[in-house]
């Protein structure tokens, strides 16, 4: 999709600035308007938060809309919820895991077999596969990922890199070069205050 707006919008550094920061949130453009569903967004907090002004938002939007291909893109956005920042809150697990690009397919399934072989319940899964960004796949897991298939998720051909966001401080012993821990600090608190009660 980047690619396509750097076609369109190469003359227009700061239009495409804008059509980035649309595409990226999921914000979509009818009639004259941004909507965030069916939530119209004000003009001038959007063009302060893009860091552009409100004649650059305005001017984006025309070109959105007489651009045909543009605007089939852009009627048609919606932002996806998604559950990856709160879960570690809930006492899940999130697999941050980035993947060569060439091996994609079979790096994205090896992993789903593998959490499958270890019967850990998958809640949502989100994947980006861009040419221009680093491959990222997004596993939700209800609950805490088994040590055994932390370390196994390494092996997977195709692997690069993993972050795991957990509530669980203990499983930075498992870190190795490849590999991150970010344990949630708010779900550790609320751990210690009801321990504390």
């Amino acid at each position: 999709m980047m690619l396509i707006l750097e076609d369109y919008f190469k003359n227009y550094p700061a239009r495409k600035k804008v059509a980035e920061f649309l595409f990226e949130n999921g914000l979509s453009v009818k009639k004259g308007r941004i909507y965030l569903r069916d939530v119209e967004v004000p003009i001038s907090e959007l063009a302060r938060i893009i860091g552009v002004n409100r004649k650059i938002v305005y001017h984006t939007i025309e070109y959105i809309e007489k651009t045909y291909p543009l605007k089939l893109i852009f009627e048609k956005l919606n932002p996806l919820p998604s559950l990856i920042d709160v879960a570690p809150l809930m006492g899940w697990e999130v697999l941050e895991i980035e993947l060569d690009k060439d091996l994609y397919l079979k790096a994205f399934s090896s992993v789903l077999a593998l959490l499958g072989q270890h019967g850990v319940r998958v809640t949502e899964v989100f994947s980006r596969n861009l040419l221009e960004e680093p491959t990222r796949l997004y596993l939700v897991i209800d609950g805490i990922l088994p040590v055994e298939a932390f370390i196994r998720i390494k092996e997977v051909e195709g692997f690069k890199k993993l972050i795991l966001h957990t509530p669980e401080k203990d499983k930075e012993k498992y870190v190795c070069n490849y590999c991150e821990v970010k344990y949630c600090p708010r779900r550790a608190l609320l751990e210690r205050i009801r321990s504390n009660r």
